[in-house]
């Protein structure tokens, strides 16, 4: 007596079966990542310039724990407006060491803009939102 279970189907390829899902939204994810960092560190790199010329945009708070000379907060942001931008065109090319010095300096730039907030409260806010993605895009990819 034979047992019969079945028709007994031929397993998918080891190459489907290893694939992460969503590869293509991932990979999406990480260009968009890179590009906004290209982008907003081009605009950080403009907004630190605005600052070093004190510009009449900025708003001043009197009280603030964490006060600088508007000139200083210029030149952190130029300085890693170009940081940021130079690493996001590596991310957009796929190096994987720009990945991980992306979250260090994306990081970097998100706690900038937060001890920011009180001189430029709009775009500091819209920028930690784009930041906090930024970090989570190339936090969560994962190469095969």
């Amino acid at each position: 007596m034979s047992s019969s279970v079945g028709p007994t189907a031929t397993p998918p390829p080891a190459s489907a079966t290893h694939r992460p899902p969503n590869r293509g939204w991932v990979s999406g994810m990480v260009l968009f990542a890179g590009v906004i960092m290209l982008v907003g560190g081009i605009l950080e790199v403009f907004r630190g310039i605005m600052a070093i010329a004190e510009d009449d945009v900025f708003v001043t708070t009197p009280r603030y724990v964490f006060r600088f000379d508007l000139t200083s907060w210029g030149w952190i942001h130029l300085v890693i407006g170009v940081l940021i931008a130079l690493v996001g065109f590596f991310v957009i090319k796929g190096a994987a060491w720009a990945r991980i010095a992306g979250i260090f300096l994306v990081s970097l730039g998100l706690i900038g803009n937060f001890l920011d907030l009180p001189y430029y409260p709009l775009w500091s806010v819209v920028i930690i939102a784009l930041d906090v993605f930024v970090i989570w895009a190339l936090a969560v990819y994962r190469e095969d």
